[in-house]
C-alpha cells in the first residue's frame, strides 16, 4: 500500500462507458473542509445549471417518490457507494473522479421555488440525498441544502434527509420549526463504529462518535431521527449491527433500516481493488459472501431483492437486524410527515 491515495476511497479511475463531456473547474479552486482529512488527489468543483431539480424515481423498491441532489459526485469517497456509476453520465469516471470532481447545481434553490410556485405542483415528501450526500464538504461553502430547506419551511413542504455529516446541525434553526410542524425526519447513516475501517472505507466522513452525537443533538432539538446501517458488508461490518442500533437508540433514534451491499457497474472493480489492497487476507471470503447474497453475482438490479439480498448470509443479516430492533427500538416508530400544510404562495399565516 505504498502508493495508497490517502483521503480517497477509490484508488483509480474506472473506464467510463459513455462519451465524455468537457467541463472547466470552478475558479474558486480547491475547497477543503477542516473537519475532514486533506485528500492527496485535488478536488475540483464544476457549476451546472440543470433545468429541473426534483427527481421522481420510478423504481418500486425505493422508499421515496421525489428527491433532490444539489451535488453530483461526493467527496465522502465511500468505496461502496451505489451512486458512483451515475458520474459516468457527466463524462467522468465512477472512480477517483466521483469523489474529486463535484458537480454543483448552483441554481437548485431557484428551481425548487419555481416548482413550489407552479400550479401543477402537488405537495409531497422530498427526500434530500437520494444519490449523494446533501451535507458533503461542499455544502459548507455553497449552502444549497440550507437554502432549499429554508424554502421548504417557507412553503411548508415536508422533507426527509439522510446524511453522514454533522454539518446538518448548522441548520437546526430551520429543522426545528420544520419538526414542530411535522415536516421533517432525518436519517443518520452509520456503517461502522470501527474507526480504522471507517478511515479506509469512508475516508472523508466524520467519525461514528460524531455522528451519534449529531443524532442525539437532533433528538434533543425535537427533530425525529433514525439510523441507516447501510450498506451491510459480510465479514466487514455485519457483526456491528446490534451495537450500532443500541447506540442509536441511546441517542433517541426512533427507527433503524439497512441495505446489503451490491456492486453494480463500475463499483465492482473499484470495490474489489480496494478490498484486495486493504483486507487481502479476507477479500475472497467477502466477495463470495456478497455474491451469495445476490444470486451468485456481485451486482444485483432485481427489484425487491437487490436492497436486502437473498440466501443464507442475507437471512442472517436480516435476522440480526430484526432482533436488534426488537430489543432496542421495540416501542418506537418512524414519524409520518404531513403534506396538508403546503402554502402555494409561501405566504405567512395570520398568526405567524
Amino acid at each position: 500500500m505504498g502508493d495508497y491515495k490517502k483521503g480517497r476511497g477509490a484508488q483509480f479511475n474506472s473506464v467510463n462507458s459513455f462519451s465524455a463531456h468537457q467541463y472547466e473547474p470552478d475558479e474558486e479552486g480547491e475547497l477543503f473542509d477542516e473537519d475532514f482529512p486533506k485528500p492527496t488527489v485535488k478536488t475540483q468543483f464544476f457549476e451546472e445549471t440543470p433545468k429541473q431539480i426534483i427527481s421522481r424515481p420510478t423504481s418500486p423498491d425505493i422508499g421515496f417518490s421525489a428527491s433532490i441532489n444539489p451535488y453530483q459526485g461526493c467527496e465522502h469517497g465511500c468505496i461502496y457507494c451505489y451512486a458512483r456509476p451515475t458520474h459516468e453520465y457527466w463524462g467522468f469516471s465512477a472512480g477517483l473522479d466521483f469523489e474529486s470532481k463535484i458537480m454543483v447545481k448552483k441554481n437548485a434553490p431557484s428551481l425548487l421555488e419555481k416548482q413550489f410556485q407552479s400550479r401543477s405542483y402537488k405537495p409531497g415528501i422530498i427526500h434530500f440525498s437520494g444519490n449523494t450526500d446533501c451535507y458533503q464538504p461542499a455544502e459548507r461553502t455553497y449552502r444549497l441544502t440550507r437554502q432549499m430547506l429554508a424554502l421548504c419551511l417557507q412553503y411548508r413542504n415536508p422533507v426527509s434527509i439522510i446524511t453522514k455529516n454533522a454539518l446538518i446541525l448548522r441548520d437546526l434553526d430551520i429543522l426545528k420549526p420544520l419538526a414542530e410542524r411535522n415536516l421533517v425526519s432525518v436519517a443518520i447513516s452509520i456503517t461502522t463504529g470501527n474507526e480504522s475501517l471507517r478511515l479506509l472505507m469512508e475516508p472523508r466522513t466524520v467519525t461514528a462518535t460524531q455522528r451519534f452525537k449529531t443524532m442525539g443533538a437532533l433528538h434533543r432539538a425535537g427533530v425525529p431521527v433514525g439510523i441507516m446501517t447501510a450498506p451491510i458488508i459480510p465479514s466487514l461490518n455485519d457483526h456491528e449491527i446490534p451495537k450500532l442500533i443500541e447506540q442509536a437508540a441511546n441517542q433517541g433514534a426512533c427507527w433503524a433500516a439497512y441495505t446489503v451491499v451490491r456492486l453494480n457497474g463500475a463499483v465492482a472493480p473499484l470495490f474489489t481493488d480496494w478490498l484486495r489492497q486493504t483486507f487481502p487476507e479476507r477479500a475472497d471470503r467477502v466477495l463470495n459472501q456478497i455474491a451469495d447474497c445476490h444470486g451468485g453475482q456481485l451486482n444485483d438490479s432485481r427489484f425487491k431483492t437487490r436492497m436486502s439480498g437473498e440466501g443464507k448470509y442475507a437471512q442472517q443479516i436480516a435476522q440480526l437486524h430484526r432482533i436488534a430492533c426488537q430489543k432496542y427500538l421495540a416501542d418506537r416508530r418512524p414519524v409520518e410527515l404531513t403534506t396538508t400544510l403546503f402554502r402555494p404562495a409561501g405566504q405567512l399565516g395570520l398568526f405567524e
